[in-house]
């Protein structure tokens, strides 16, 4: 607390007049233009890597950037992410929804050593509410992780993307770069995109192409953003090499 009390001082002095312009410019007439899902881990910093700034997009974060499948609720029972999607998209009318995943995910980590059964019993998932979490609202990652090490890591998955009909398929890191871990990772990353997709009051913005959902996987400890790219069938590191082709592929793609 000492440190944030002094950070907040150092705020007052430096930044205070700036932001307060920039709240006092979007107050009326706010435009986001994106709903962010992401980790809660400390080193995502989402506005910092994507150089957004007041008023451009609503952040969500919990353990693993979850978006629970609409199949787990029932009328009366919801949480925090279906609630943040009727708010930017169908509130707000926000066109874009991102989720970003990361390397070195601790809620992945303790993901993937759930396939242990008597880690992820019954028990101990009472004892553990992010065990629990886990294993209500990430177990479809896992089988579809499961599928990719039957088949030695190197055959695709298939996704369900915005409307039952419309399906991508997904190279997971074919080059062999990444810790298991960091694969469950980037599957988790796509399967959020289909659990998204199953909400009904989303369905006929996803259907007229009013609504678009979007992959970004961030690697810790080199700093590179990867965009998933439809196209390319794989997780595509952003640069100087690739970023007019991206531009490209989301220009025609989400039209």
């Amino acid at each position: 607390m000492d440190r944030i009390l002094r950070g907040i001082m150092k705020y007052r002095h430096t930044d205070r007049k700036t932001m307060v312009a920039q709240f006092e410019k979007v107050r009326d007439h706010p435009e986001p233009k994106a709903v962010f899902f992401t980790c809660m881990d400390s080193r995502m910093i989402p506005t910092r890597f994507t150089e957004t700034n007041v008023g451009d997009m609503f952040v969500v974060r919990n353990a693993g950037n979850l978006i629970p499948h609409s199949q787990h609720f029932l009328d009366e029972i919801t949480t925090t992410e279906p609630a943040a999607l009727e708010l930017g998209c169908i509130v707000n009318d926000i066109r874009h929804i991102i989720v970003c995943g990361h390397s070195d995910c601790k809620a992945m980590n303790l993901l993937h050593a759930l396939r242990d059964e008597q880690f992820s019993s019954q028990e101990n998932r009472r004892i553990s509410p992010l065990r629990a979490w886990l294993c209500a609202h990430a177990s479809s990652s896992l089988d579809k992780y499961s599928q990719l090490e039957a088949a030695g890591f190197h055959a695709p998955l298939t996704f369900q993307a915005e409307t039952p009909m419309r399906r991508f398929v997904a190279y997971i890191d074919p080059e062999d770069r990444f810790a298991v871990s960091d694969k469950l990772s980037q599957i988790n990353c796509l399967q959020q995109l289909q659990n998204i997709a199953s909400y009904g009051f989303l369905k006929r913005r996803l259907e007229r192409h009013q609504l678009h959902i979007h992959a970004l996987w961030f690697d810790i400890y080199t700093g590179n953003i990867y965009y998933f790219s439809r196209q390319g069938k794989r997780f595509v590191e952003i640069s100087e090499d690739t970023i007019k082709q991206l531009l490209l592929e989301v220009k025609t793609y989400y039209s």
